[in-house]
């Protein structure tokens, strides 16, 4: 589901309906805050898109950066 490109992992999520996306993207949101990592991201309806890439490593991407697309799978399975 992620790729990288453009030194970033990239995904696109989609759900039943926008309040799924904004649930999911409210619970993902925690788990970025408890390891001060912030995706870049943007919601349109019921699709949810992800850009993740660790800015004070120089804009590439990290462990950190995959460690928080684990995470990030993990709450989406939740809503699948």
């Amino acid at each position: 589901m992620w790729t990288e490109e453009n030194n970033q992992l990239k995904a696109s999520f989609e759900f039943k309906n926008f309040i799924e996306a904004f649930a999911f993207m409210t619970e993902v949101a925690f788990h970025a805050e408890k390891a001060n990592h912030h995706p870049d991201w943007s919601n349109v309806y019921n699709k949810v898109h992800i850009s993740l890439s660790t800015h004070d490593a120089g804009n590439v991407v990290t462990d950190k950066d995959r460690a928080l697309a684990s995470a990030i799978d993990k709450v989406y399975k939740k809503f699948a």
